[in-house]
């Protein structure tokens, strides 16, 4: 696995996949990768580390984190 403290365009995808892996979005489609840029690369990591610090997600969790993601998007 590539070392996600680099703020690559790659790491950004990485972690975005695992995210919509890990939380099962129904909408995952709509979360492309490629819609989120470096510059939010610290969010990006500070969500990746929640969602890959847990196990299980209550439903207002799963809201809670793609909206956060929503808000990283490019515009």
């Amino acid at each position: 696995m590539s070392n996600l403290d680099q703020p690559t365009q790659e790491n950004v995808e990485i972690m975005i996949e695992a995210i919509k892996t890990k939380l099962r979005m129904a909408s995952g489609a709509a979360m492309q990768a490629s819609n989120f840029n470096v510059e939010q690369y610290e969010d990006i990591k500070d969500l990746y580390d929640v969602v890959d610090g847990k196990d299980r997600f209550s439903i207002s969790e799963v809201e809670a984190l793609v909206s956060e993601l929503g808000k990283l998007r490019k515009k």
